[in-house]
């Protein structure tokens, strides 16, 4: 059953150490992450100089990630009055409707500045705010659903950043059919890092109706199911590296996939003490296998 609490609605202005903690900027790390591994992987061509590579970065993470955390925590207010009533909302140090004109007007200037990047950097930036607002934001919601929640995300955080990295190199165009089936392999893979990521918030979300995958599989069979997630695209791109003759980025890659089981063999032993342990761990195993596709990609040592 949903319970909500009383937000504080008092009216005045947010501070500026509210509207930085709405933006969150502990989650920005795995688009700009993404970023850079798209960036790689379109190679070192013409378009590459330090104001792209700063201002593309800037939209991934504080923009695009920092719009859709503000958002999340606008439509999260009453569960956050319960839960985690110290936030900038609930507390009443983002008061009124304060957090919805800073969210609504941080996506703009998100969309602004990704114009400046090239057509397909706009595309992308565009997609990706859309998602943020449907994953948090009524009649579609997507987090209320594991399923269609963690899609979003994974495609925003992994997929569309990636391919982001790579326009802006080539001035903003369409990147490569391989960089687009290899950023989207590795967004279907975060869609297994999402899962874990909800192990710790099981019980709120049984309370609150969410159907997380933990809260509608239970933690053991979501974290088979999110294991399956990371691992099995990632068997996709060491055989595509292979097929493309990039076979010291495939033994690279392999490597770390092999290091991925044998952390997943322990997650599995216990999954609800364990998924903090493996998204330290297998996580950052992930994330060097992406850049090490992306250097393979780029051709940066050939």
């Amino acid at each position: 059953m949903n319970q909500s609490a009383p937000v504080n609605v008092a009216v005045g202005r947010a501070s500026p150490g509210a509207l930085l903690e709405l933006l969150k900027p502990i989650t920005w790390f795995p688009p700009m992450w993404a970023f850079v591994c798209g960036w790689v992987s379109a190679g070192p061509g013409t378009g590459i100089n330090g104001w792209s590579l700063l201002a593309g970065i800037a939209l991934t993470g504080p923009l695009v990630c920092g719009a859709s955390q503000v958002v999340n925590d606008w439509y999260d207010r009453d569960v956050d009055a319960l839960n985690e009533p110290h936030r900038p909302i609930p507390s009443g140090r983002a008061p009124g409707n304060a957090a919805l004109w800073f969210a609504l007007v941080w996506t703009l200037f998100a969309q602004s500045w990704a114009l400046m990047l090239g057509p397909w950097v706009a595309a992308a930036t565009f997609f990706g705010l859309l998602l943020a607002w449907a994953y948090s934001a009524p009649p579609l919601r997507l987090k209320m659903n594991g399923w269609w929640g963690n899609s979003a995300v994974a495609l925003s955080y992994e997929g569309l950043a990636w391919v982001t990295g790579a326009a802006i190199v080539l001035g903003g165009d369409l990147p490569s059919a391989p960089i687009l089936i290899i950023a989207l392999l590795y967004s279907i893979g975060a869609h297994g890092i999402m899962t874990l990521n909800d192990f710790k918030s099981v019980e709120g979300d049984l309370q609150m109706g969410i159907r997380s995958l933990p809260a509608q599989l239970g933690r053991e069979r979501a974290a088979k199911v999110a294991c399956l997630f990371m691992l099995l695209p990632q068997l996709a791109v060491i055989t595509l590296l292979l097929h493309w003759q990039l076979a010291p980025h495939a033994a690279a890659v392999t490597m770390v996939v092999v290091a991925q089981c044998l952390a997943m063999k322990r997650l599995l032993s216990d999954p609800k003490e364990l998924a903090p342990w493996y998204n330290a761990t297998g996580v950052s195993l992930f994330v060097l296998g992406m850049m090490s596709a992306a250097v393979g990609l780029g051709g940066w040592f050939t």
